[in-house]
């Protein structure tokens, strides 16, 4: 059926073909109309181009002109940053000589406290022996003077006795 159906519909069409009829295919009409419209609409159609073209042009050139900033701040930028870094290597290197420093003082301030703390303990040692000795020599004086007056009156007589007084004041008249 559907092959029945084709054949009656090519037939009604007619054939392919070139209709040269100027009239009848309105090319003087169409003619008129582009003409028209190209004559009108060029200032038109031309002016919104160009003021378009013009902002384009502007833009671009404002890009250009944010784009040289940029760079230019890059590289500001980036002068300030190795500035930046070369102080902070002098800054780290100037804190490692001062930490060096302080640690060399510390050690030498221990050593020498440490010195002060030995001569110190070794005056206060020497201080206690000098101090014990003569609470010896002394107690031991105690002793002998308390054994003297224990076995001295036995053994003095008279004669003795005023001898004994009388060297004692000679011997405070020559000092």
């Amino acid at each position: 059926m559907i092959t029945s159906t084709i054949p009656p519909l090519l037939a009604s069409h007619g054939s392919f073909g070139l209709n040269l009829d100027i009239f009848e295919t309105n090319i003087i009409n169409l003619a008129i109309v582009i003409a028209g419209l190209t004559w009108f609409l060029r200032g038109f159609l031309g002016g919104i181009l160009e003021r378009r073209r013009e902002r384009i042009l502007g833009e671009l050139k404002d890009a250009e002109e944010r784009l040289n900033a940029a760079t230019a701040s890059l590289a500001e930028a980036q002068k300030s940053l190795g500035e930046a870094r070369t102080r902070a290597e002098k800054i780290r290197a100037d804190g490692k000589v001062r930490a060096e420093a302080i640690r060399f003082e510390s050690e030498k301030r221990t050593v020498e406290e440490m010195a002060r703390l030995k001569q110190d303990s070794q005056s206060d040692l020497d201080s206690e022996v000098s101090r014990v000795s003569r609470l010896l020599q002394r107690e031991a004086a105690e002793m002998a003077i308390a054994k003297a007056l224990v076995s001295l009156p036995g053994r003095l007589d008279a004669s003795t006795q005023a001898q004994l007084i009388d060297q004692s004041i000679q011997s405070m008249g020559n000092a």
